[in-house]
């Protein structure tokens, strides 16, 4: 989720910049949300879409014209399975089928780069030094990036096809009108202002301790915030414990990607580790307050948005899959989160407020 984030940027850029260009995506399924609605059209990539589709960012396919799908996390699982096999070479059918011009690698691993070849495409992009070295061994041109975070370095990738010179942008996401209208009845307009916290993280060493994401919200909520968890798959534990530790004062919701998407554009205030969730906010311009442990926030931190990330000085870059909370995370405590949260959603009068 916080790759395809991370890309959107660059990729809006590039339809902005070219509204006449096919742009299609090669995109795992449970991630379409990000891209398009659940009941947006299916386009042929053969047809060019002129610039009365792209201006409209507001759409249910707003950046590209045609999604592939590839179940990469499946296909491991079972690697030699005749389904697999049929699903891999469906997909380099349908790629070869579209006789791209160019195949740019926005992810840096091996299996995107693989997938990448699977077009047959002269020009496959990525990065001189990408996120898994090995990946490089795939791409037929490489760009030496410059830019410290991983938005600014897809868009060098990016600006690589024909010699642009992209800038950020506000990425587009879909609007999807029954996420929408699920979002109001959550947080209907003109209601108390709300906190979207997101306790849970890829793996363990990224994951602040429930009981001080309790102590945050019940401090919020004794300011007359109303508090909301996501609860993304597997993480309803998180959200109970978070409800048990504030003593009510946090209200867990369970919804569907493009749920999350539509409610994320009505709070005041995300705060969360390094996790999909926490980029998402960035991606639709809303505060949030980051708690970064193992990873690097000048490379994955926010980006687009007024934020605050808190990290400590002991904190040393390692994705180690360890389960157990990174050390210098266990430094921050939660005073330190709530300060962060009154300074973004009260600016004018931060310093006034005590806690």
């Amino acid at each position: 989720m916080g790759d395809i984030l991370h890309a959107l940027p660059a990729v809006t850029a590039l339809r902005m910049d070219h509204p006449g260009w096919i742009i299609d995506w090669v995109v795992e399924p449970q991630w379409r949300s990000l891209l398009a609605t659940e009941n947006s059209p299916g386009r042929s990539s053969g047809l060019r879409i002129g610039p009365s589709r792209t201006a409209d960012p507001l759409n249910a396919q707003p950046l590209v014209d045609r999604l592939h799908f590839a179940p990469t996390k499946r296909w491991r699982k079972a690697p030699l399975s005749l389904q697999t096999l049929h699903e891999i070479m469906s997909l380099r059918r349908a790629l070869r089928s579209c006789d791209y011009d160019a195949v740019i690698d926005l992810q840096g691993a091996v299996r995107s780069a693989v997938v990448g070849r699977l077009a047959g495409t002269r020009r496959l992009i990525g990065e001189a030094e990408p996120r898994e070295r090995a990946a490089s061994l795939f791409f037929s041109q490489t760009v030496a990036t410059r830019g410290a975070h991983v938005i600014q370095q897809d868009l060098e990738l990016a600006s690589a096809i024909v010699g642009d010179e992209l800038a950020p942008v506000r990425p587009w996401l879909p609007v999807d009108p029954t996420a929408e209208a699920w979002a109001d009845t959550i947080l209907p307009p003109g209601g108390h202002s709300a906190v979207l916290i997101n306790p849970g993280a890829g793996w363990g060493a990224k994951r602040w301790p429930v009981e001080r994401y309790a102590d945050v919200a019940r401090g919020l909520a004794e300011r007359g915030l109303r508090v909301l968890v996501n609860v993304g798959p597997g993480e309803e534990p998180l959200a109970e414990a978070i409800v048990a530790h504030s003593g009510g004062a946090a209200t867990p919701v369970v919804c569907t990607l493009a749920q999350l998407i539509a409610l994320t554009r009505r709070i005041a205030l995300a705060i969360a580790g390094d996790t999909g969730p926490l980029h998402l906010a960035c991606a639709l311009g809303r505060p949030v307050v980051g708690i970064y442990g193992p990873t690097d926030p000048s490379r994955n931190g926010p980006f687009g948005t007024r934020f605050k990330v808190l990290r400590s000085p002991d904190s040393r870059r390692d994705h180690t899959r360890r389960a157990d909370p990174e050390p210098g995370l266990l430094t921050i405590e939660p005073k330190t989160v709530m300060q962060a949260a009154i300074e973004l959603l009260y600016p004018e009068s931060a310093s006034e407020i005590s806690l």
